[in-house]
């Protein structure tokens, strides 16, 4: 089984080490970087899966960095983990380019989670930009908001593609209602709300032909897609 690679970023050697060295025995393999001007060459020549991003680095901070590395590697996950823990800081973190934010200190089973959901999120990202994605008995196709099941077409509107897409991406995963009310919506309103549980009901019925699917409810929290 081939080794997840991943670009780690910390200038605190003891830190580091240890971090390096848990996910070095969970099947990672981890080439680590201390000096922020250093990254973009790593970046190049280690071609990573997943990149883990200190802050506050010698050189060069790593916003700036995640920055950069967003408009040369657009699909490459990006966690930053951090001691600077403000609202904006964590806001400035995802307009730089970050894909999750983990503040100092964590512990390593956080970190462990937070990045095989993202590398799965990112597979599911390349799943749902190509032509057609097979999900059970069925063939969706996202540029065409189309669902296939054997000779039958049913053409779904763009925000059920749309809504579909996200489901996609955290195959397995449950994602939050609030996730998908900003990435669908726009916004978390209750009047949008109630539109995403009509969606979702839309979105059941499509898949009634094949029982194995299955988009569940965790009350509170969002909806798992099995299938």
């Amino acid at each position: 089984m081939s080794r997840t690679k991943l670009l780690y970023v910390e200038d605190e050697p003891f830190l580091g080490k240890i971090v390096k060295e848990s996910l070095e025995s969970r099947r990672f393999e981890v080439h680590m970087v201390e000096d922020g001007a250093m990254v973009m060459q790593a970046l190049e020549h280690f071609e990573p899966d997943i990149c883990v991003l200190d802050v506050m680095l010698p050189n060069r901070d790593g916003f700036s960095i995640g920055a950069e590395i967003r408009t040369k590697k657009p699909h490459l996950p990006i966690v930053f983990v951090t001691a600077k823990t403000q609202v904006d800081d964590v806001l400035q973190g995802f307009a730089s380019g970050g894909n999750d934010y983990l503040r100092k200190p964590f512990s390593m089973e956080e970190l462990i989670v937070r990045l095989n959901n993202l590398l799965a999120l990112s597979q599911g990202n390349a799943a749902t930009n190509s032509d057609s994605v097979q999900i059970g008995k069925y063939e969706f196709h996202p540029m065409k908001y189309e669902l296939h099941l054997g000779e039958s077409i049913r053409k779904l509107s763009a925000r059920e593609a749309d809504l579909l897409k996200i489901l996609l991406e955290n195959r397995n995963f449950t994602v939050a209602r609030k996730d998908i009310l900003m990435k669908v919506w726009g916004d978390d309103h209750f009047f949008n709300s109630r539109n995403l549980d009509v969606y979702i009901t839309k979105l059941r019925e499509c898949f009634k032909d094949d029982p194995e699917i299955r988009i569940i409810t965790i009350k509170g929290v969002g909806y798992h897609f099995n299938a």
